[in-house]
């Protein structure tokens, strides 16, 4: 396969992982009106790990049997999954998806400061300073108007949030280091790590045999974890390794309408104009930053 067809499929992927994570914040605000966040999101991390480990073994491949390997899963588990997972379904009972989704979509610009702070492996650009500007101040709009108004609690949620997008990028630089790895080997081992960590919890918090959840949780649970974890974790990984952690985070600004518009249309969500001038700061910022001019120059 050609270098030029490699790349239009990694491309066509990045488009379907940001209509997968899109649609998760939905899910997710559906889920936890009738399930607790702890209990939804340890059956999550079970579901999604579950199914990644029975194709894993369909396809004939092995789990990593070192203890280095399965201490790699679980810090990055803390890091993509059981953190920022628990931290944006706690926040979502107050704020809405499309909140969430435009909040969550600056994990580009974290991304960048880290790598250009600390591993310093992707060039660091006036455009993409430029970027890394636009989104912060979509953000200060967002979450300021919570500030001068006093810290209510929809102001904690939302820095939950931006709390959960610093773990993604860390998580994406972290997850560099799985290369060599059948992208599905890191994907299934971090979420069954993370179930292993969150399943305990919810036995003893939520006491989850004690629930009487909707249809509605139950049926957005289930989309969550096939399509926007098992599903996007798979394409994720393999990203990781061919477009670099920032190129690979790009599909935020495209998850940003993609996401609003899910919760438009199924939830009856709408904007304040505060929140629509945060999120065209928060596009224009992440795309500054994301897409490639002239040749793209991903990383291989």
């Amino acid at each position: 396969m050609s270098e030029k067809s490699d790349t239009t499929t990694d491309l066509a992927l990045l488009g379907v992982l940001a209509v997968l994570w899109g649609a998760s914040y939905t899910f997710i605000k559906i889920g936890v009106e009738t399930i607790p966040p702890v209990t939804f999101i340890a059956a999550r991390t079970l579901i999604a790990g579950g199914i990644l480990f029975a194709i894993i073994r369909w396809r004939g491949l092995a789990m990593p049997r070192d203890a280095a390997a399965w201490r790699r899963f679980a810090f990055q588990a803390c890091l993509n999954s059981v953190v920022p997972f628990t931290l944006v379904a706690a926040a979502e009972r107050s704020v809405d998806a499309g909140l969430a989704t435009i909040l969550n979509a600056t994990s580009p610009i974290f991304t960048f400061l880290l790598t250009a702070l600390i591993t310093r492996h992707e060039p660091v650009t006036l455009r993409k300073l430029v970027g890394v500007g636009a989104g912060i101040a979509g953000i200060c709009l967002i979450i300021g108007t919570q500030a001068l108004g006093g810290l209510g609690h929809q102001f904690w949620a939302q820095l939950a949030i931006v709390v959960a997008t610093v773990c993604y990028a860390c998580a994406a630089i972290f997850g560099r280091g799985f290369k060599g790895l059948d992208p599905m080997l890191p994907a299934a081992g971090s979420m069954l790590c993370g179930a292993v960590m969150l399943v305990p919890l919810s036995l003893a918090v939520d006491q989850p045999w004690t629930l009487t959840p909707s249809s509605a949780s139950i049926l957005a649970l289930l989309g969550l974890s096939v399509f926007s974890t098992a599903l996007a974790f798979v394409i994720y990984f393999r990203l990781i390794h061919t477009l670099g952690s920032v190129g690979t985070t790009s599909q935020a600004y495209l998850r940003v309408p993609i996401g609003v518009g899910i919760g438009a249309v199924f939830l009856g969500e709408s904007l304040g104009p505060t929140a629509w001038a945060g999120m065209a700061f928060v596009v224009a910022g992440v795309a500054a930053m994301t897409i490639p001019v002239g040749k793209p120059a991903f990383a291989r």
